[in-house]
């Protein structure tokens, strides 16, 4: 999708494509290799991603200030892109800094390519996608199994069919657990029925069975951490290796209005020889497992209707799907009339 730098963030877009003013996992680092660039799409919006000699990555909007061609479509010098079309170089700022067909013209010198602030974070890019391009970044507390040393993890990445809130739906429902992940090898124990509550937290919120503790899939944790991103824990029977229950960290980052990133960081906390166990038990044996679980995922989700949200009779267990949709729907309204102001000024 080409986005024009005009195009008006509406309450719906916004509800649609992402909430803006957040950091935002974009794809993993090796997505892009030193000296390598990439053209992706995130929150509706085609950019660029490209390694400077030097390893650090840039995150510009894929478009020209010169005609508006792609700036996928050029060449890297090193620190800096040469639009194909007529040979514009863009830094990583998103500054004019050459015009080879005409040297001294005024664009030199001018930032005028959107340059995303950029992170990388346990094998991951992530950005800042502001409301107003000029404001500066806003605080990123990163999530707790991620930078732990105590704590071994691997990012799982992933590309959906699916709307990205209804990627997070699935994670604010641990019900499905015990029915469609029925015949995994850690979700098959437990209740088939519950009672959940929500319990707030100063990050965010627990959704949780009130009945049923360190069985299945039985609480998920919704961080707002600067990131969004959810927290959750599985347990894992004797012959997973040590570490005790296993963790997941999972992030949602929309592609369009259809498509989403996932993003799961499985994780145990391991030290020592047992880390050492774990993970050759996870290359050898587990992630092949894990990754049939995401697939029942990601079927599901790829073959709903959609308008599926349109038509739904929802229930007790539907608690924690009905908050974060108030939520984000409240955001997206917030988010569009302050775009609406900075548009008028």
């Amino acid at each position: 999708m080409n986005e024009s730098p005009t195009t008006t963030l509406t309450a719906d877009r916004i509800f649609t494509t992402g909430m803006r003013d957040q950091w935002h996992a974009i794809c993993p680092s090796d997505f892009v290799e030193r000296g390598g660039m990439k053209r992706i799409t995130r929150l509706g919006e085609n950019w660029l991603l490209y390694r400077q000699s030097d390893g650090t990555v840039r995150m510009l909007a894929d478009r020209c200030p010169h005609r508006g061609a792609p700036l996928s479509l050029g060449q890297h010098l090193g620190d800096r892109i040469a639009c194909r079309y007529h040979g514009i170089e863009v830094d990583g700022d998103g500054t004019v800094v050459s015009v080879p067909g005409m040297p001294g013209c005024n664009l030199e010198g001018k930032q005028l390519v959107r340059s995303l602030p950029v992170r990388e974070v346990a094998g991951a890019i992530l950005a800042w996608v502001g409301i107003d391009p000029a404001a500066e970044p806003g605080p990123l507390e990163l999530p707790g199994p991620l930078v732990d040393e105590d704590t071994a993890a691997f990012l799982c990445y992933a590309e959906w069919e699916s709307p990205w809130r209804w990627a997070m739906e699935n994670l604010l429902d641990p019900m499905h657990g015990a029915f469609l992940h029925r015949d995994s090898h850690t979700m098959f124990a437990g209740g088939t029925t519950a009672r959940f509550r929500i319990r707030e937290t100063d990050r965010g919120f627990f959704f949780e069975k009130t009945d049923q503790r360190g069985v299945n899939f039985d609480w998920v944790e919704f961080c707002r951490t600067g990131i969004d991103w959810v927290d959750l824990e599985i347990p894992y029977p004797p012959t997973a290796g040590p570490g005790g229950p296993f963790g997941i960290v999972g992030i949602g980052t929309p592609i369009d209005e259809r498509r989403t990133a996932v993003f799961f960081w499985r994780y145990r906390r391991v030290t020592g020889w047992e880390r050492d166990v774990w993970q050759f038990l996870y290359r050898t044996k587990l992630e092949e497992r894990h990754w049939h679980v995401l697939e029942q995922d990601r079927v599901m989700l790829e073959h709903m209707a959609s308008d599926a949200d349109q038509a739904e009779n929802l229930y007790q267990h539907d608690l924690g799907v009905l908050r974060l949709r108030r939520l984000y729907r409240a955001q997206a309204q917030e988010q569009a009339a302050r775009a609406g102001e900075l548009a008028a000024n």
